[in-house]
């Protein structure tokens, strides 16, 4: 029998109540499944240019500090429009951000395609990276609102191995369709325009977020998207505390409990009030840790290769087999998220981390590299999926969007930071150095964990 399927009239459910009581069902599949993959579009997004530099660097004869700016300019891009990206959500609603985000960078990718020289290259790419930015963390947001309290923190840790699949997918075009002729980067650009397409799936396909609506004082629309999850659990429906289930069309009754902050400056200023400064800011640096150390380490392991001495096509092959350690790493991060909490899981991933990037910037024959590379891969994806999960939770529905965009903003710009110093780094000290650096940030991060909220089983703050 359903949980809790009916509560007494004189006590009606809040929305929130409504969502956290349901079982695992087709409506959740299909608000995880559609979410996971625009997520996975992107990931192949990101992970197609690591491919398509090495082949640039070639066909255009560029130098190091030329093949570090389509690399950066595209985080420049992405750190303006995970700001933005939040703010808007939370006005306007996480699923019309959400497809406007793949549109953006569906057509800017697709157009890069036909590019002729650097300069044009660097302005699609900052269009590109505009609203890749923007989507990952409102899709987070979406996701965590739809899904129940005991099970929130698995279901976006699998959202985020969706990001696995589309880095898989970018090796094997990497592999197969980029060395295959001299327009091979250009085929691959053009199959970056898929998310376009798919932008108009996510626009008419899936469900605004309840509790964003609730909170919008929208609560009829709350209650019918409430009801039509409950309908699928099969699950009797019950009023809601709001009103919504009684109200009329269109009914804006306010929530009972008033918002953190309602205009964007007010939730700007929210995240640094005496509640929320000390998540704002460990968040802040663990996201910039990661990003830096992913990022720096992820992209270059191609071009990297190649400058040790492996061709262009066995490099790819190496990167290829290292991606795919990245799904179980998702699927250990998912178990131990609701087993251990978010704080133990989040800080054992980047400690494993800083262990493997160690190892990974030592190593010196095929096998080393391909297990040392396999670990990183395994436990640094392991921690994004941990991070993404966490990140929602630290903050209300009322700036929730907000929080977790501008998160992920100051991440970017250890993203934008970090391709640009590998060369220096690299011609000082080589990849030993590289990566002994990149621990270190990885452990900075596992000790800023600490300072997050670990809401695991928790309801969310619906203020």
């Amino acid at each position: 029998m359903p949980e809790a399927a009916t509560a007494p009239a004189n006590a009606p459910d809040t929305t929130s109540e409504r969502l956290d009581r349901l079982p695992f069902t087709k409506r959740h599949l299909r608000v995880l499944t559609g979410s996971g993959i625009g997520w996975a579009l992107d990931a192949m997004d990101v992970g197609l240019i690591s491919f398509i530099i090495a082949a640039l660097a070639a066909e255009w004869s560029l130098q190091p500090h030329e093949t570090a700016w389509i690399a950066s300019i595209g985080f420049v891009g992405m750190a303006i429009g995970a700001s933005l990206g939040g703010l808007l959500a939370d006005r306007f609603g996480r699923r019309q951000v959400f497809a406007l985000t793949l549109l953006v960078y569906g057509i800017a990718t697709g157009a890069s395609a036909l590019v002729g020289g650097l300069a044009l290259l660097l302005v699609l790419r900052f269009f590109v990276g505009l609203g890749l930015g923007a989507e990952l963390p409102v899709a987070s947001t979406y996701v965590s609102e739809f899904a129940p309290a005991r099970m929130r923190g698995r279901l976006i840790v699998i959202l985020e191995a969706f990001w696995a699949v589309g880095w898989t997918a970018a090796a094997l075009i990497g592999y197969f369709v980029v060395p295959s002729s001299d327009d091979g980067w250009r085929w691959a650009f053009a199959l970056g325009a898929i998310p376009a397409v798919y932008a108009l799936i996510v626009r008419w396909g899936l469900p605004e977020s309840a509790r964003w609506l609730e909170r919008r004082g929208r609560t009829a629309d709350a209650d019918a998207v409430t009801r039509s999850f409950e309908d699928a659990a099969g699950v009797a429906a019950v009023p809601s505390a709001a009103g919504g289930a009684s109200g009329g069309a269109g009914a804006a009754v306010a929530p009972t409990a008033p918002p953190a902050a309602v205009r964007s400056r007010d939730r700007l200023a929210a995240l640094w009030s005496t509640e929320f400064r000390m998540r704002t800011a460990c968040l802040w640096l663990v996201w910039f840790c990661v990003n830096f150390s992913y990022y720096g380490a992820f992209i270059w392991i191609p071009t990297i290769l190649v400058a040790q001495g492996y061709d262009l096509v066995r490099s790819f092959g190496f990167t290829l087999i290292i991606t795919l350690a990245q799904l179980p790493g998702y699927a250990v991060a998912a178990w131990l998220i609701e087993v251990w909490g978010r704080r133990p899981t989040l800080s054992v991933f980047l400690v494993g981390s800083a262990v493997a990037a160690v190892f990974f910037g030592t190593a010196t024959g095929e096998g080393q590299i391909i297990a040392a590379g396999m670990a990183l891969s395994f436990f640094n994806l392991g921690a994004w999926g941990a991070l993404y999960a966490v990140t929602p939770e630290m903050y209300p529905t009322s700036l929730r969007a907000t929080g977790s965009g501008w998160a992920a903003g100051v991440g970017r710009i250890a993203s934008i930071v970090a391709p640009l110093t590998v060369p220096a780094l690299l011609a000082g000290g080589g990849a030993p150095l590289l990566f002994v650096i990149f621990a270190g940030f990885f452990a900075l991060a596992a000790a800023a964990t600490w300072g997050l909220a670990d809401r695991r089983g928790q309801a969310l703050d619906d203020r």
